[in-house]
């Protein structure tokens, strides 16, 4: 059976990632079903607003938001009946609930999420030290790292570690080569939480054939042996289970869900040097 399709309109006066995010966690839930989005950010004149209702128009469907502005709002939700397309104000039911129990209303300040703040500046920190240090650069001193991401080639440390880094978390990751000792101030760390990823030794042997394929390399090597691939993990293993470091299987894990456990760990971790 095909796949069917249907138009899915996202706007914004901010950036859209509160709608993007939310548009496809409800659209994964559907199978056989596949949507075309159109993402509308930064949409804060009238002139945007119509452009945007021109463009329902010509291709309706689903229509979702986030507008603090009454008036684009009540405008958006005018058009979208008069076109017959379904439209909802995602941030609508969440600011009534915090209005009734906080007894204020909102300020209606489009983005007011991303303000340049300590957070948003630790985020920035966090993904220039990530970044310095992927791939096992920049080894020789770990203790400045929160998490340190360790596992053979292709078990998803480098994005891993960059979404780590943009919830504002300075990540390391140093890969598994055969033949090549790990850097002793691995070794050595007491501050970083150190985190092993492992997977199934057919999931790794997919992905470096695919990645070889993309280079156009030699796929007859070592590199790909499914054998040689399993001895790689198992020694990993033996690794983790002797250095007492948690362990994540990212056989099945998206990005996000792998990060998660990370984070979870993480926050352990971080309450061993908390002064009781």
């Amino acid at each position: 059976m095909g796949r069917n399709f249907f138009h899915l309109h996202l706007v914004s006066d901010a950036t859209g990632e509160t709608l993007i995010a939310v548009a496809r966690a409800a659209a994964a839930q559907y199978e056989g079903v596949s949507a075309i989005e159109h993402i509308y950010p930064l949409i804060r004149s009238r002139a945007q607003l119509e452009r945007v209702i021109e463009e329902i128009d010509s291709a309706p469907g689903v229509v979702l938001y986030t507008m603090v502005e009454a008036e684009f709002a009540e405008r958006l939700e005018a058009a979208c009946a008069a076109a017959a397309c379904p439209c909802l104000s995602v941030l609508s039911p969440v600011l009534n609930l915090f209005q009734s129990y906080l007894g204020a209303a909102q300020a209606s300040r489009p983005g007011a999420q991303h303000v340049l703040n300590s957070e948003y500046f630790k985020r920035i920190d966090a993904m220039n030290y990530t970044l310095l240090h992927d791939d096992g650069q920049m080894a020789d001193n770990l203790e400045d790292a929160d998490v340190v991401l360790v596992g053979v080639s292709r078990t998803s440390k480098t994005p891993t570690s960059i979404y780590l880094a943009n919830r504002g978390i300075k990540t390391a990751n140093i890969p598994l080569v055969p033949g090549i000792p790990l850097p002793e101030s691995l070794q050595n760390a007491k501050k970083p939480l150190i985190v092993g990823l492992v997977a199934s030794p057919e999931r790794i042997v997919q992905i470096r054939q695919n990645r070889l394929l993309s280079l156009n390399a030699d796929e007859a090597s070592p590199y790909v042996d499914r054998d040689s691939v399993a001895e790689e993990i198992a020694q990993s293993r033996r690794l983790f289970a002797r250095s007492q470091w948690p362990m994540i299987d990212v056989t099945r894990r998206s990005i996000e869900e792998t990060a998660a456990a990370i984070i979870d760990l993480y926050k352990a971790h971080r309450m061993k040097f908390i002064a009781i």
